[in-house]
């Protein structure tokens, strides 16, 4: 999870945030080129007190600079695309996960099993532990099993909103009336935190994501336990 004074993105935690990390630096590479050639450039220009008098056209550098950018657009969309297409791609799923979002809760509900749903709110500051995070930590974590394809097919009850993990690299809309659906796999344990990221009304602040990364053996023992509940 992101910290105070943390700049860059939070850790992977799927192959798809590892994608995207390494697309943002290959961007930003590119543009402190950019930036280093043009402002080398506006320098000679502010200080370089030599003129030419018959200097009226020049065709090569003209072929240069509407060339090179474009070869350099082509650098940037190419792995853009490549990775646009990665993130719509939905590999055959091991566990389905329902998402409902609600002014101002998440429920969840295990397709694959009989019975296993329920809400997750906010736990307020007043009833939080020690060791709790204040707005991000909830009564009821989504367990979900590593190393596991895993769909999430996202929806709304009342207004849009926005169900994102960035350590996962997963943002969808809820959208009432409409199904979304995101794919991914968590490649370690942990817990990994998220919240709405759609405005939804006064407590838009106040309706997080816990997911929980489990080993399958230990989610298979506490789906059995919830279905049994």
């Amino acid at each position: 999870m992101a910290t105070w004074g943390y700049l860059g993105l939070q850790d992977s935690a799927s192959p798809l945030m590892e994608q995207l990390i390494f697309f943002h630096d290959h961007a930003m590479v590119v543009l402190i080129l950019i930036t280093t050639l043009v402002g080398y450039m506006m320098a000679t220009l502010f200080f370089n007190t030599f003129t030419n008098r018959f200097l009226l056209e020049g065709q090569t550098i003209e072929i240069v600079w509407t060339v090179l950018p474009a070869l350099i657009l082509i650098f940037i969309a190419l792995p853009s695309l490549r990775l646009l297409y990665l993130l719509d791609e939905v590999n055959n799923p091991s566990v389905t996960l329902k998402t409902i979002g609600h002014q101002w809760y998440w429920s969840y509900e295990y397709s694959d099993f009989l019975q296993v749903e329920f809400d997750s709110y906010m736990i307020p500051t007043n009833e939080l532990p020690e060791d709790g995070f204040r707005l991000l930590d909830v009564d009821n974590r989504t367990i979900l099993p590593m190393n596991t394809q895993i769909r999430v097919l996202i929806s709304a009850a009342d207004v849009i909103h926005s169900w994102t993990v960035p350590a996962l690299g997963v943002k969808a809309d809820a959208i009432p009336g409409r199904l979304n659906q995101v794919s991914f796999l968590m490649n370690r344990p942990g817990l990994f935190y998220g919240q709405c990221s759609e405005i939804c009304g006064a407590n838009h602040s106040f309706m997080p994501i816990v997911i929980e990364s489990v080993s399958v053996n230990s989610f298979l023992n506490w789906i059995s336990s919830a279905s049994e509940a």
